[in-house]
């Protein structure tokens, strides 16, 4: 007894502690009561109303977000990790390295951690398709060329993946803007969109990052399993079937490393899917110069550090503080024939042809610009006076009729015009004694405007003889 009523003394007895001490046992209580009792009802708050906002959303889609964009990143990233294909490669990994599976398996976790996105409604919709309208149209006199699909009238069922040939960064922007009113895309994004803070924006809008050239089968089969789950779970995507950026402005063969796990995952869900090929093209490429740099050197590795994304919007910033801005010409968006893997002969067996298919159908439905089409006349036919390429100008697109063609105006002479000036401008097209030629310095540049769409003017200058 005597011991105890001394214990019950010494507890009432006062504690002299520091200031600093005791704020910091206040925070610590106030940091678990938060964790335990306040931050999950908040959470439950402010998911319940994402839901609703989601559902809004959903009524004005032409495809509704799906519930697996809409899953909590730590989850998804512990369902990807915790899968069984990549639990057995992971185990592969230990045994092929001679490392503890426990030390794969943090490795697949962080694989994951880099490759699973964040996906934000608000981001995209508050932020990214309003950022997106406000850059595409002050820099680009934006068009659609043309509409041949409403997602509206495709099996609700299947997945729709945007299949997009890849001009320039813009094209992510671009998309997005025009795409507003029918889906969230989920992007597949390269290296270059992994600097900060440009990366969490990215991931924010639901955008998955990939190592293009990663040989490690661990990361790969992580990478994979993300894409089989997304496409089984109806996942609205965009990929870029070429791989990259084109280094001379052609289009490039496909690759089928993406592809091929999107196959294997509407094979493995019994989900067809719906390719919807997107053309894009442009009066000037932002990053022309620096495509054309690497593609002399012989190399895909590009010095466009965000010091230098930031200085390029910084002087535009100033040009149009002192009104000597003016937008780079028409940037045309044209959606071609989709492409259903039910309707290919044996398509989830046969990635090749279902992504040459693809090809042929974006080549198709590539448009025809001022800037594309003045150049490659001058450099087929230069040099010309202004009169013979005005000339030679709607005589090309009498040929082209069938063609994606966006006429400014509906006035070929304008349009003529208009191409001549911003090529005159660039210093790529000079004119001496009134014969207008490609600058000699200039003719890499002229090349890669002309070979957007020599596969269509090159076919037709054929049939035509």
């Amino acid at each position: 007894m005597c011991t105890g009523l001394a214990t019950v003394v010494r507890m009432t007895q006062s504690v002299t502690l520091p200031l600093w001490a005791f704020l910091l046992i206040l925070l610590f209580a106030g940091v678990t009561f938060a964790s335990h009792f306040l931050f999950p009802s908040v959470r439950w708050f402010f998911r319940r109303r994402m839901e609703k906002a989601v559902a809004q959303l959903n009524q004005r889609l032409e495809r509704p977000i799906q519930p697996f964009k809409l899953l909590r990143r730590q989850d998804m990233i512990q369902r990807l990790v915790y899968d069984p294909e990549v639990t057995e490669a992971i185990v592969a990994h230990a045994k092929e390295t001679g490392v503890r599976e426990d030390v794969a398996f943090e490795r697949a976790r962080r694989y994951a951690r880099e490759i699973v996105p964040s996906f934000s409604a608000w981001a995209y919709f508050g932020f990214a398709i309003r950022a997106a309208r406000l850059l595409s149209t002050s820099l680009y006199r934006v068009r659609m060329v043309h509409h041949d699909v409403g997602l509206a009238d495709v099996d609700p069922e299947a997945t729709v993946v945007f299949v997009m040939n890849h001009r320039s960064n813009m094209d992510y922007v671009l998309v997005t803007y025009l795409a507003a009113d029918r889906s969230a895309l989920s992007y597949a994004v390269g290296e270059w969109a992994r600097v900060w803070p440009l990366s969490r924006l990215i991931r924010a809008m639901g955008a998955y990052f990939i190592r293009r050239k990663s040989r490690d089968h661990l990361y790969r089969k992580v990478l994979a399993r993300y894409v089989q789950q997304s496409t089984g779970a109806g996942v609205t995507q965009a990929v870029f079937p070429e791989g990259g950026l084109s280094l001379n402005g052609s289009l490039a063969q496909p690759k089928v490393g993406i592809l091929k796990y999107i196959l294997e995952g509407s094979d493995a869900a019994n989900r067809d899917v719906v390719f919807v090929p997107v053309a894009l093209n442009y009066d000037r490429v932002l990053e022309d110069t620096i495509l054309i740099k690497a593609q002399e050197a012989g190399t895909r590795r590009f010095r466009a550090r965000i010091s230098v994304v930031f200085k390029a919007i910084l002087r535009q910033l100033w040009l149009r503080i002192t009104r000597r801005f003016h937008r780079f010409g028409y940037a045309a968006v044209s959606f071609g024939k989709p492409v259903l893997l039910s309707e290919v002969p044996g398509g989830i067996d046969r990635p090749e042809a279902v992504s040459e298919l693809i090809m042929q159908r974006i080549a198709e439905a590539v448009p025809i610009l001022p800037v594309p089409l003045v150049t490659s006349l001058l450099l087929d036919k230069g040099p010309l006076s202004r009169e013979m390429l005005s000339m030679a100008f709607t005589e090309e697109l009498d040929r082209l009729k069938d063609a994606q063609v966006h006429l400014p105006r509906n006035d070929a002479a304008y349009a003529c015009e208009f191409g001549l000036r911003t090529l005159i401008e660039r210093g790529i097209v000079m004119e001496e004694d009134e014969a207008l030629s490609i600058a000699p310095s200039k003719r890499a540049l002229a090349l890669f405007y002309a070979n957007s769409i020599a596969h269509v003017v090159g076919d037709r200058s054929a049939a035509a003889q």
